[in-house]
């Protein structure tokens, strides 16, 4: 199917900054609300830029905004026909192309793994892509019933990237579900080490290997597929009767008798979307159950509705998309850390550097033109309270000014909390993040220079009542949808990876040196490579 103007969604017909609501954006920017001065961050404010939705509250009035940036805001995602550009992602329209050029050229249609509720979504390809999903889905409940009637016990993950980042990032968030005699390892690079590590930990006769590669040609996969396959013939175990595989129809990876199981993933879902499909099914359904991954489904479909919505003030994604263009394009910073005053969150942030910067890390237009614009933010974070303790020095006192995005919950995960000093843990826990939100907007002024805060940090706060396997869905899907609305009104492909490749090319010939070397042979010359080879050598 070919990118044609018949099957694009509907964007904006001009560059990013020259649309009208650019220009005016611009021009507030100028002299953009003071959150600093005296008066104008009141409990008011707080509770007038505020919007819920499943179960969350985005609360925003410590953004750098007033009703005139958010009216404008308003005619941006309107100019760019940004709802509209969701409503074809999700119908399932090509928004995976570079016209002109050579280019995926597919639909991204994530949102159909988790269509399997209230109200499906009835376009055609939608339909037909949920239905597929709700095979693997069968599948997957009849493969879980069997493993309960066995004795295993360790599920070894095996792939990089987006089959890593995002199914650990959600394996550690829902650890008070774990099944009990049940535990997942994660083993995304080829550094032996990690490996090694996880072989030292578990025992073979009741393991599992989960090996997880689209195309199934990942070299680091493979390599501790090979690794993990000898480890079990030593302990005169069979592979086939221990790996399971997820991947695409036909790939390397893709027989029953090579593996204990095959399940499958299609092109249109990539690798950074991939947690709702098996990528994340199969380990999330054996460490915590099958319902237990369909609550996660449930909760990013009520998200993926909630991005629908045409009400500006009611879409929480479309809200979060555009404070963040405000502060990348208009107040030009380049930095955003997230930061979950939650635990079981550790691992998300990292799964957010890849959702955005591999999305939006894009200097091209749809048309293949070089933007003139600033794209994807940085994005780095921790764990609150500790980072408070190590790098909110230059939040609240550096050079430059870098936005927060905060998660957290009423209530903890464990019901085990302690009132001392008639505070439980958690409302101590929530004290830290309100007093960071509020110092970071306000500041302080001193005479001491030391101890003088200039303030005017934007950040905003999304608060949940508690982690639950539904409400991390929705989460999921908040930020998978914060992003493609960036993309949409930015006009990039937030769908292709192309920046990921080159290194992977140059790497294969490094690695072909290091083969020819061994073997004593000469091989392809790649005089760059025997350079940083030679350093080794001369260790």
């Amino acid at each position: 199917m070919s990118a044609t103007m018949e099957n694009r969604p509907k964007a904006a017909v001009k560059p990013f900054p020259k649309l009208k609501a650019y220009e005016k954006l611009a021009a507030l920017a100028k002299n953009p609300f003071d959150l600093t001065k005296e008066g104008n961050l009141t409990p008011e404010r707080l509770k007038k830029f505020t919007a819920d939705a499943c179960g969350y509250k985005l609360l925003y009035g410590t953004e750098r905004i007033d009703e005139n940036t958010m009216l404008a805001l308003k005619e941006l995602t309107e100019e760019t026909h940004a709802i509209d550009q969701m409503e074809a992602m999700q119908n399932g329209e090509i928004v995976n192309f570079i016209e002109g050029f050579a280019s995926e050229n597919r639909p991204a249609l994530h949102t159909a793994l988790r269509d399997q509720f209230d109200k499906p979504n009835t376009a055609k390809a939608a339909k037909e892509a949920a239905a597929t999903a709700k095979v693997e889905l069968d599948k997957l409940k009849a493969f879980m019933d069997v493993l309960d009637k066995k004795d295993f016990s360790d599920l070894v993950v095996i792939g990089i990237g987006g089959s890593e980042l995002g199914p650990k990032a959600h394996y550690e968030a829902l650890m008070p579900y774990l099944k009990k005699g049940r535990k997942v390892y994660f083993v995304g690079n080829i550094d032996p080490d990690g490996l090694n590590s996880v072989l030292s930990q578990v025992d073979l006769k009741k393991c599992l290997g989960l090996i997880i590669s689209k195309t199934g040609t990942t070299l680091e996969t493979l390599v501790n597929e090979e690794l993990l396959s000898e480890q079990f013939k030593k302990a005169g175990l069979k592979p086939q009767e221990h790996l399971i595989t997820v991947t695409s129809k036909g790939s390397p990876l893709d027989d029953k008798k090579k593996y204990l199981e095959v399940f499958n993933l299609w092109d249109w879902v990539g690798g950074r979307y991939s947690t709702t499909s098996m990528v994340g099914g199969v380990l999330l359904a054996f460490a915590y159950g099958f319902e237990t991954f369909m609550e996660l489904l449930k909760g990013a479909n009520a998200m993926d509705k909630v991005a629908l919505n045409r009400d500006f003030n009611k879409n929480l994604p479309l809200l979060g998309a555009v404070l963040g263009i405000w502060n990348r394009n208009f107040l030009h910073y380049p930095l955003v850390a997230i930061i979950p005053y939650s635990y079981a969150l550790a691992r998300f942030p990292s799964h957010l550097q890849q959702l955005d910067m591999e999305s939006n890390g894009k200097h091209i237009d749809k048309q293949g033109a070089f933007v003139n614009f600033e794209t994807g933010p940085f994005i780095f974070g921790e764990p609150g309270t500790n980072a408070q303790h190590s790098f909110y020095q230059l939040l609240h006192q550096g050079t430059n000014i870098c936005p927060l995005e905060m998660i957290c919950y009423k209530l903890p995960q464990r019901k085990n909390d302690k009132s001392i000093d008639n505070t439980t843990s958690q409302e101590k826990l929530l004290s830290n993040l309100f007093a960071q939100s509020i110092a970071l907007a306000m500041g302080q002024k001193s005479e001491n220079p030391n101890k003088d805060f200039q303030g005017n940090r934007p950040n905003l706060i999304l608060l949940g009542k508690q982690l639950t396997p539904f409400s991390l869905g929705a989460l999921l899907a908040y930020y998978e949808h914060k992003v493609a609305f960036q993309g949409f009104i930015w006009h990039i492909n937030s769908f292709d990876q192309e920046g990921v490749q080159l290194g992977k090319v140059l790497a294969t010939k490094i690695i072909q040196r290091f083969a020819a070397k061994n073997s004593g042979k000469t091989g392809t010359a790649y005089p760059l490579g025997d350079a940083y080879i030679k350093f080794l050598d001369d260790l």
